[in-house]
């Protein structure tokens, strides 16, 4: 709209806010992340080398997760990964497999996760931090994997077992995947009678319930 004297018209200003200030009502926001407090625990499918291998042993979608902490009000996810180490949120999200993730919460959080319980899952989990990640699955302390890191942390915190041990055994091993990978790190001489701890063994597991699921 422009007047005579080539000078655009005053309304026109007013005309462009007003169609703007339309097409914001009109384009619903961003769904809010979910509101997610320490000590939940988060799943996603990894996109590692040793993915598939770890969803065939284990009949399971998940194969990757963490334990939910705040730093300076932001959540982050303390997983065992190179090393146990703290990663954004959003940043962990994304390196799973087409951003899906699971969390789940202790059933007795609004009990026992206070400032007092929730400074003792933080101390017991950041005892392991810097730990290298565990390519073999062992039950030291010496080098720690992503469920053993928090399965740890609340059976240390409050004698609290996520879901239970099982033997490597007792997993699938006869998937050629998982049969190649077990090869590629023991040769010939598996520990069939090692404890481990699966994701899926603490996604089953009674004491969590669903938080969310994207």
């Amino acid at each position: 709209m422009v007047n005579p004297v080539g000078r655009r018209h005053p309304l026109a200003h007013g005309h462009r806010r007003f169609v703007l200030l339309c097409l914001a009502v009109a384009v619903p926001a961003a769904a809010a992340p979910p509101s997610l407090r320490d000590g939940d625990v988060i799943f996603h499918t990894s996109r590692s080398a040793q993915s598939a291998a770890i969803q065939r042993a284990t009949h399971s979608r998940y194969s990757h997760m963490g334990l939910i902490l705040h730093r300076q009000g932001q959540p982050y996810v303390f997983e065992a990964v190179a090393t146990v180490r703290f990663t954004p949120l959003a940043q962990w999200i994304a390196r799973g497999t087409g951003g899906h993730y699971v969390v789940k919460r202790w059933r007795e959080a609004d009990a026992r996760l206070d400032a007092a319980g929730t400074a003792r899952l933080r101390s017991a989990a950041q005892a392991l931090a810097g730990k290298p990640y565990d390519l073999t699955f062992e039950w030291s302390d010496a080098r720690i994997y992503c469920s053993e890191l928090v399965w740890k942390a609340y059976e240390r915190a409050f004698g609290l077992r996520l879901g239970e041990t099982q033997r490597l055994a007792e997993f699938d091993l006869s998937d050629p995947i998982v049969a190649a990978k077990l090869r590629e790190r023991y040769g010939t001489r598996l520990p069939l009678q090692e404890p481990v701890i699966s994701p899926q063994a603490i996604l089953d597991s009674p004491e969590l319930v669903p938080v969310d699921e994207h």
